[in-house]
């Protein structure tokens, strides 16, 4: 729930009302998602190394297999002039690779950690009939971060909210089904890496986007 109310407040204020452009936006996006992430983390004693490493091989196979999907999507889109030189660079680090992995920790790999801390030692999880029921959990709370979070953006607000859900929820499923993050992390990370090259202005993986 904090995780959605974050995203939604972050997304309609800076970008919604301020309509700062993205650079600038990520200045306020990026140190209070890192701020939750890392505040998350210690208030539930997380060991961030146990879960990176557990099944760290299925993860990597997951984030190959989700990444095709989601890069696919990307270069589906039109493309759009995209900067040289130092620019670029700035845009592949900054909007592309912790933008993508900002994202990537708010969407998916909080809402799914959030579900299995909260209900894997109940007894009715124990078989795996349980373990596919916190699955659906899981997945479901992810799609209910990442909508209360674009909702926040005006280009996303009515049926365009789909397709937000539908590319992070692969990625979130990734991550379930292999049990290691990096398969979620990973794939965002490239994908908005590759919108940042294809066309940062044409692709909807990277808002905010304003019409002139």
């Amino acid at each position: 729930m904090i995780a959605s109310l974050l995203g939604f407040t972050v997304a309609a204020v800076f970008a919604g009302w301020l309509k700062l452009k993205r650079n600038v936006y990520l200045l306020f996006y990026i140190p209070l998602v890192s701020a939750f992430f890392i505040a998350y983390i210690i208030s539930n004693n997380i060991d961030t190394k146990v879960i990176v490493t557990h099944n760290w091989v299925w993860g990597l196979l997951g984030a190959i297999i989700a990444g095709a999907f989601v890069l696919r999507n990307v270069y589906s889109q039109p493309s759009s002039k995209r900067n040289t030189g130092f620019a670029l660079l700035t845009d592949i680090a900054w909007p592309g690779l912790v933008y993508g992995l900002m994202d990537a920790l708010l969407l998916s790999v909080i809402p799914v950690l959030a579900v299995r801390i909260a209900l894997s030692d109940l007894a009715w999880t124990q078989n795996w009939l349980g373990k596919i029921c916190i699955g659906f959990i899981a997945l479901f709370a992810s799609f209910f971060v990442t909508t209360a979070y674009h909702l926040g953006y005006p280009e996303f607000r009515g049926k365009r909210i789909l397709w937000p859900n539908i590319g992070n929820g692969v990625l979130s499923l990734a991550f379930i089904i292999t049990m290691n993050p990096l398969a979620a992390i990973l794939p965002h990370m490239a994908m908005h890496v590759a919108a940042m090259i294809h066309g940062k202005e044409t692709t909807g993986q990277v808002p905010p986007h304003y019409k002139d």
